[in-house]
Parts: structure tokens; C-alpha cells; sequence
């Protein structure tokens, strides 16, 4: 079966992906693969992840979001998730998940911004990761 592919753009030094569909566990595996690939080739500095239209998640999906963001983190990209809905909050807090290198924002504008300053800030302090 081919799973979903999520599209993940490049603006700057950071990728921007927002899942629009349901994630099930093959796709959310290919969503994994392919941003870790995408960090390498562009060598970004920063990953956001939409999460507007996503309203329920798994204990799978939930600690494949976690572990996107560590992987990430690892690679030296800063993650920030936007729009989580009430419930995905819930669910992830409840499967014990903690993201302690993540940053949040409400909706993807907010989330650019919060992008903006931290690769700014990380530039100022001579940071080569954010």
C-alpha cells in the first residue's frame, strides 16, 4: 500500500509541514523519513509542524510527534508545533509525552514568529544549532 505523503516546504532555513489528514501509522513513518531526510539535504535550521487539522491522535502517532521532535532536535533543527487542538493536548499529556525541546504556538503565523526570534537569537549568540 503507498502511504500519504506529507508536503514539506522550505521557507528560508526552515521547513514548514502541515498535516491536513489524518495520520495513520505508515504515514506518520513516511513523515518521519522524509523530514529527517529533508533537515539533511537543506540543512535547516528550524521545523514547523501544523497540527491544525488534526483533532485526535494515538498513543502511536503521539510518541511519533515526540520523536520527530527529538530526531530534529538531534539534527540541530528547532521544532515548533502549532495549532494543537484541545484533545491532541490532552492525549499527549495523558500518554506522559514531554517534549522538553519543543516550542508551541496557537496557528502557524504565530508559530514563524516564535521561528523568526529563535533562529535570530541563536544567530546572536553565534549558535550554529537554534
Amino acid at each position: 500500500m503507498n502511504s500519504l505523503r506529507i508536503p514539506i516546504l522550505k521557507v528560508g532555513d526552515v521547513l514548514i509541514a502541515s498535516i491536513q489528514v489524518a495520520l495513520h501509522d505508515a504515514s506518520a513513518v513516511q513523515f518521519k523519513d522524509d523530514l529527517l531526510e529533508k533537515i539533511h539535504a537543506t540543512k535547516a535550521r528550524g521545523v514547523i509542524i501544523d497540527l491544525t487539522a488534526i483533532d485526535v491522535v494515538d498513543s502511536f502517532i503521539g510518541r511519533m510527534i515526540a520523536d520527530i521532535a527529538a530526531m530534529s532536535g538531534l539534527m540541530g533543527a528547532r521544532v515548533v508545533l502549532t495549532g494543537l487542538q484541545p484533545a491532541v493536548a490532552i492525549t499527549l499529556v495523558e500518554l506522559g509525552l514531554e517534549l522538553p525541546q519543543v516550542l508551541t504556538a496557537l496557528n502557524l503565523e504565530k508559530g514563524l514568529e516564535l521561528m523568526r526570534r529563535q533562529v535570530a537569537q541563536a544567530e546572536e549568540d553565534g549558535d550554529d544549532a537554534v
